[in-house]
């Protein structure tokens, strides 16, 4: 085939951009790979005459992204702008509706709409494709709908947001709080502009949601992820964990039991021998379990230019030769919805509190957490200079109800001085 692929891009930020640099740099290396050429036809974002470094020049110009995705000029949508609504589900939409096949990084778009998207793309038989949105240039879409196809996939784990992993190695190499070390990760241009999606774990529960569905044959359920970011994690955790052997990391866990889907994105403690305890900086990585194949790691960079538009090509070049999949794995009309399960699945905890330094204080506690049902594997209490005495437990395996049940009781003594902090240690 001949006929080259014709590509309309909305969206040039740095992934927009990178995605022309690839076209324009190696057009004779995708032609080769694709057998047929691939071109950029039409480009839309909100400022024409923005330097980007990348010549624009040739392509035609659609301030308005859904004018894009109805161009007859246009096999490929390719949409990089972001955000659950607005324009970028209206053009995505528009693309479909004008029998368009869909590249897109929007984790945001498909999380929230993914089941309704993907049933329109298939009924009008189309694709849509989303490497890039989730792990950056980790081709962990890919792994889940093509390679590991023959497995049942029975977990999938990762720390999928880079700026978390940032903040958290970086406190522990640097030694620096919590607020420091967010400071300098906004002056390095790492924090969305709202800064809870990162910090707060919804970028990361997007992603998370995103692979569950390909794992479990579900619908998309991003309102099932169980979401708590990074910002209670302190300098004194950090270094507690690295005590005990672990390090904590933003880990995303999804897992189908008896009681339904299991979806999480917290913060976890891992051990600091482990491929995800020897994560550091901006690095992504992805965990995926099936019945076949045990146990695979994938790890790469999770966002900037290159490696997310690396991603994109990805799907473009799949598109180019002919290779057509459901969106999610299997066909759309026959995902199931997801039902959402409460973690309940037995394992060991880390509890730090503070507590007056008076005599039968740390007795008071253990009661509650005996009562609860809670043993404890460790425990130290650390030298300090003031009233109250810092203390780390960490439990033998209990369930999430018991330990909440003993925390509640917590709350009620005389002798804790503010909310524990409770962190789940992950078996990896």
């Amino acid at each position: 085939m001949t006929t080259p692929l014709r590509l309309g891009i909305a969206g040039l930020g740095t992934v927009g951009a990178g995605v022309v640099k690839i076209v324009r740099q190696k057009a004779n290396l995708l032609a080769n790979r694709a057998g047929r050429p691939v071109v950029i036809t039409a480009v839309s974002a909100r400022t024409r005459d923005k330097d980007r470094g990348v010549n624009i020049a040739d392509y035609a110009w659609e301030d308005d992204p859904v004018a894009l995705a109805k161009r007859d000029d246009v096999d490929v949508f390719v949409e990089l702008m972001g955000g659950s609504d607005g324009p970028a589900k209206a053009a995505t939409e528009a693309a479909i509706a004008h029998g368009k096949d869909v590249v897109t990084a929007n984790k945001a778009m498909l999380a929230h709409h993914g089941q309704a998207l993907a049933e329109a793309a298939e009924t009008a038989g189309r694709v849509i494709r989303f490497e890039a949105a989730v792990a950056g240039g980790i081709p962990v879409v890919k792994a889940l709908t093509e390679g590991l196809a023959g497995n049942d996939i029975t977990r999938v784990m990762g720390v999928m947001n880079g700026t978390c992993n940032y903040i958290l190695t970086r406190m522990q190499s640097a030694g620096l709080p919590y607020a420091d070390v967010f400071e300098e990760a906004n002056q390095l241009g790492y924090l969305e502009a709202d800064p809870t999606l990162d910090v707060g774990g919804i970028d990361a529960g997007h992603k998370l949601s995103l692979l569950a569905s390909i794992a479990f044959g579900t619908q998309v359920n991003f309102a099932g992820v169980e979401l708590e970011g990074i910002e209670r994690v302190t300098i004194d955790d950090i270094r507690q964990a690295a005590d005990m052997g672990y390090r904590i990391k933003l880990l995303g866990v999804c897992q189908m039991t008896g009681r339904g889907l299991e979806q999480r994105m917290t913060p976890c403690l891992v051990p600091e021998t482990s491929p995800l305890g020897q994560l550091e900086g901006g690095t992504n990585m992805c965990v995926l379990e099936g019945d076949c194949v045990e146990q695979i790691v994938l790890r790469g960079p999770g966002a900037g230019e290159g490696p997310t538009a690396s991603a994109v090509m990805g799907d473009v070049m799949d598109i180019a030769r002919g290779i057509r999949l459901s969106t999610f794995g299997q066909p759309a009309a026959g995902l199931s919805p997801a039902k959402p399960a409460k973690v309940v699945t037995p394992a060991p905890y880390y509890l730090r509190m503070a507590l007056d330094d008076k005599p039968g204080a740390l007795a008071k506690v253990t009661t509650i957490l005996g009562e609860a049902g809670v043993s404890i594997d460790r425990m130290r209490q650390y030298q300090h200079a003031e009233t109250t005495a810092p203390v780390l437990i960490v439990t033998h395996k209990t369930t999430r109800d018991a330990l909440d049940a003993a925390l509640s009781a917590m709350s009620r003594l005389d002798v804790l001085k503010g909310d524990p902090v409770a962190l789940r240690i992950e078996t990896v």
